[in-house]
């Protein structure tokens, strides 16, 4: 199994390996749908658990790093940022998508509140991002900063979403839902699960002080 340390610039500035490749010791939740699968934890339908996987410790600002292949087309995922461990994380907490938003099968059924790097229902991504995709099949890396209200999402490079939460709802939530647990100072980090097969990598974490 190949394990994943991480690289001398990110050890030097304090990055934090979340998920070597072997072990989720630094996850609860889910582990029965998440499992560790040569170097990646492997989301599948198949295995038979439900509910989300979370991070053991809470964290506020931060720049989370990782890898993400899709295996089929259209899959639905996500990242739950500063969320409790209880209830639907795109309201008591915030969302970042996973998604082939470009399948058919979204075509003229999602915003782009829904589109992979959005906000979920508050800060849309770049409607031009999909360039920035591997095809499916492929690694693609990604980081998501959060830092206070700022909320910022690159995918192989590319700034695919940033944005203020607080601007973003000063007229009210753009989805017209309750968001309870947007401006949380903290929480766990979530994958959020549809059962469609994902596989990720190479997470680490560095805390924004």
């Amino acid at each position: 199994t190949p394990v994943f340390s991480l690289p001398a610039d990110e050890a030097a500035a304090g990055y934090e390996v979340l998920f070597d490749g072997r072990s989720l010791h630094k996850w609860t939740g889910n582990t029965t749908n998440y499992v560790p699968q040569e170097g990646t934890i492997y989301v599948t339908a198949s295995y038979g658990g439900k509910g989300n996987l979370y991070t053991v410790e809470e964290y506020g600002d931060f720049i989370l790093r990782f890898e993400f292949r899709f295996l089929t087309e259209g899959v639905n995922n996500g990242i739950g940022i500063r969320t409790p461990m209880e209830g639907d994380a795109a309201y008591v907490g915030m969302e970042v998508q996973v998604l082939d938003c470009e399948h058919p099968i979204y075509q003229g059924n999602i915003t782009p509140l829904q589109h992979h790097g959005s906000v979920y229902g508050i800060i849309p991504a770049r409607e031009d991002h999909p360039k920035a995709f591997k095809p499916v099949g492929e690694w693609n890396t990604e980081e998501i900063m959060a830092d206070g209200d700022h909320i910022r999402v690159t995918v192989n490079g590319v700034v695919i979403l940033d944005g203020n939460i607080r601007d973003a709802v000063k007229n009210g939530t753009p989805d017209g839902k309750e968001h309870p647990g947007l401006f949380n100072k903290k929480g766990h980090i979530g994958f959020l699960g549809h059962g469609s097969p994902v596989k990720f990598r190479n997470i680490r974490i560095k805390e924004l002080k």
